[in-house]
């Protein structure tokens, strides 16, 4: 039912992620509530842990104002996941043409690992695509025109006429 999927900021087992290994020493404490406090500082850190400088001021700002009007928590589902719960995506049964992006400064999924999930993804109509000067928050960075980029030529490829042997009627 899925045309093309495109996978950003994709997490696969969380293997050589200096931020997740950092997280797993607080597991624990993320399993004894469904919700984790958040201020300023730690709506920064979600652009400036990768890499700083690769966000825009405003940017951050304007999305800790939106975010913090909102709420003084969220869900710590995603930590636990993250921390104690993956692979939860299995790449072999991705039956769909596949474009993985991952930003050059990513600190939570690392290169060899997404890697190896590509390597995995049964589809030949698949794309890897490293994104300079991008951290883990892609669509928020200074560089985000480089993602859309990505996108639009990945959504807009043409089908295959040839496909070993067969052509597409």
């Amino acid at each position: 039912m899925v045309a093309r999927l495109a996978l950003d900021a994709m997490v696969w087992t969380g293997e050589g992620s200096p931020t997740l290994a950092e997280r797993r020493k607080r597991l624990s404490e993320f399993r004894t509530s469904n919700r984790r406090p958040i201020d300023r500082k730690f709506v920064r850190s979600i652009f400036e842990r990768d890499h700083p400088g690769t966000a825009d001021e405003a940017v951050i700002e304007a999305f800790a104002d939106a975010i913090l009007a909102l709420d003084d928590s969220v869900p710590t589902g995603t930590y636990v996941d993250m921390c104690a719960n993956l692979p939860i995506c299995d790449p072999t049964k991705i039956s769909a043409p596949t474009l993985i992006m991952r930003g050059e400064y990513d600190g939570i999924a690392s290169l060899a690992d997404l890697l190896k999930f590509f390597e995995l993804l049964p589809n030949p109509d698949k794309q890897f695509a490293v994104m300079p000067g991008i951290a883990h928050a892609s669509f928020h960075q200074k560089n985000y025109a480089i993602c859309y980029h990505i996108l639009e030529s990945f959504f807009s490829q043409p089908a295959p006429i040839y496909r070993g042997g067969h052509l597409r009627p």
